[in-house]
């Protein structure tokens, strides 16, 4: 398949709707022009990539009607191609599947471009702020790998937790909680996350040995 295999069904699609449309007009595959209104542009490519979305975006110097064009035969997976048109939309480009393998051709617009307009999400805003908020200093570089994992607030806590298990051997969850000054460190031992903690018995906790090991290295973390 040859990227301009996709130009006739679309010619044929907005010519029905009143465009007068030509190809490989200046650096543009596609202009449609229809009385009184702004220009539609669209630039053809077998696959999604950096390049076209680039490109697209230079186009909406000329008008702010962008669609890139696809052919159905370009496979994503649902997470990708839900991803895709998430961007597309933030750039106020449009999308066009053009499948040209059947005798009359067939077009389906995904998405038009228009104004993009995020809706926040005030959960996940809470969620961060109160991870920046409980977070205490500031241990982890921006950017750097987290392949051991990320130093948050949860993971401090759980330290001071080990820490003072470390110390104090086995002690019960009302009085490690009084001590640290941390209501939710009950929670903390009995969910257990990173496996440091072992329940002794009814209420008591001590370090596992995994804890004794991890929490140290996470404690030698800057």
């Amino acid at each position: 398949m040859k990227e301009s295999d996709l130009y006739l069904p679309l010619k044929k699609y907005l010519e029905a709707q009143g465009y007068e449309v030509k190809g490989e007009v200046i650096d543009c595959d596609v202009v449609a022009v229809r009385e009184g209104q702004e220009p539609v542009i669209l630039e053809f490519k077998l696959t999604i990539n950096l390049s076209v979305i680039i490109q697209a975006v230079d186009r909406l110097a000329l008008s702010s009607i962008v669609y890139l064009g696809i052919p159905k035969q370009y496979k994503m997976n649902r997470t990708r191609k839900r991803k895709v048109i998430k961007l597309l939309k933030m750039l106020g480009l449009g999308l066009i599947v053009i499948d040209p393998t059947i005798k009359t051709g067939s077009v389906d617009v995904v998405v038009d471009p228009k104004a993009y307009k995020p809706r926040q999400s005030k959960p996940r805003l809470q969620r961060l702020l109160a991870e920046f908020d409980n977070r205490v200093g500031d241990p982890n570089l921006g950017g750097a790998s987290t392949m051991k994992g990320r130093m948050t607030a949860y993971r401090q806590r759980a330290i001071a937790i080990g820490v003072y298990l470390n110390e104090n051997g086995a002690v019960k969850a009302s009085v490690i909680s009084k001590e640290l000054q941390d209501p939710k460190a009950r929670n903390i031992l009995y969910n257990n996350h990173y496996g440091w903690f072992v329940n002794v018995s009814r209420g008591v906790y001590q370090l596992s040995e995994p804890g004794v090991i991890e929490s140290a290295n996470w404690i030698e973390k800057p």
